[in-house]
């Protein structure tokens, strides 16, 4: 299973509602907040997040199964866990960037 879930996007400003993902130093908004499922990433400077995963858009899916979706790409970040019931994965697939997503909770990542 994959269900879309947002594209995100690096920024440079705050946005109100920003959420702090201590694992990778990045402040992140809630996509179902925008009307196009658009989420913005906000790395601190000293984030560990380089590369590909800070530096251009992606598009994210929640899915069952991150080890299929690994599977034969190359992983950019992760997986990790950025909430206490989130895990996920960066990758590249056909030259852009992907998120996996696992949620182990009901209803969205962001909300809890």
């Amino acid at each position: 299973m994959r269900v879309f879930d947002h594209v995100g996007i690096p920024a440079e400003e705050k946005h109100e509602g920003e959420m702090y993902v201590e694992a990778t130093k990045v402040w992140v908004t809630d996509p179902l907040r925008h009307p196009h499922r658009i989420e913005y990433l906000r790395f601190e400077p000293d984030s560990p997040v380089t590369g590909p995963v800070r530096d251009l858009p992606h598009i994210a899916f929640q899915v069952d199964d991150l080890d299929r979706e690994m599977a034969g790409a190359e992983i950019l970040l992760g997986p990790f866990d950025p909430t206490g019931t989130l895990r996920v994965v960066f990758v590249r697939k056909d030259g852009a960037v992907f998120e996996f997503m696992r949620n182990s909770a009901p209803g969205h990542w962001f909300r809890g």
